[in-house]
C-alpha cells in the first residue's frame, strides 16, 4: 500500500483552493455536489492507482 503524503504537495495552494470556490459560484448545492463528484471522479482517473485511492478513501474518512 502506498503512504499518504502529509506534507504540503501542492503547487500555489491558495490560488487553487480560489479557483475551486470560484468553480462553484452561482451554482445551486445539487449542481456543486455534482460538480465535486465529477472532479473526483476525474481526479481518480488521473491517480489511476486502485490502491492508492483506497489508501486516500480511508484518510478522509478518518479525517
Amino acid at each position: 500500500m502506498t503512504t499518504n503524503v502529509t506534507v504540503p504537495n501542492l503547487e500555489e495552494p491558495d490560488t487553487f483552493y480560489a479557483d475551486l470556490l470560484a468553480a462553484h459560484e452561482g451554482l445551486s448545492k445539487e449542481e456543486s455536489d455534482a460538480f465535486n463528484a465529477r472532479l473526483i471522479l476525474l481526479m481518480a482517473n488521473r491517480i489511476g492507482n486502485l490502491e492508492e485511492l483506497k489508501s486516500l478513501l480511508a484518510a478522509a474518512h478518518r479525517n
